[in-house]
C-alpha cells in the first residue's frame, strides 16, 4: 500500500459553496484509480498519476454541465491539499483528510 492509499474526507471550495465528498485513492505503481463521491454523485478518476506524495488526475462532470474537471492534490500525512480547475470557473480549493 502507498502512502497516498485511503479514503480521505474532502471539502472543496465551489462557487456554489463548500461541497462534501469522500475522494478514494487506489494506487497502482505510478498511477491510481478512485473516485469523489459528494452530494452530487461521484466521479471517476481518470488519468491518474503518482509522484511521490503529489497526484494529478481528470474526472468528467456531467452535472450541473458537462466539463473536464483537472485536478492536483498533495497528500502530507494524512491531510491532502489541492486545487480543482473546473474550466471557465476558474480553481477551487479542495482540502481533505484521511479516514481512520
Amino acid at each position: 500500500m502507498s502512502q497516498v492509499d485511503g479514503s480521505y474526507e474532502c471539502v472543496t471550495k465551489s462557487p456554489m459553496g463548500d461541497q462534501k465528498s469522500v475522494f478514494t485513492v487506489q494506487s497502482d505503481g505510478d498511477s491510481f484509480t478512485g473516485q469523489n463521491a459528494g452530494a452530487m454523485g461521484s466521479l471517476d478518476v481518470e488519468n491518474g498519476k503518482v509522484d511521490g506524495n503529489k497526484l494529478t488526475w481528470t474526472m468528467n462532470m456531467k452535472v450541473p454541465m458537462p466539463m473536464t474537471l483537472e485536478c492536483e492534490a498533495t497528500i502530507d500525512g494524512d491531510a491532502l491539499t489541492g486545487t480543482i480547475k473546473a474550466g471557465p470557473f476558474g480553481s477551487m480549493a479542495m482540502t481533505g483528510t484521511r479516514q481512520g
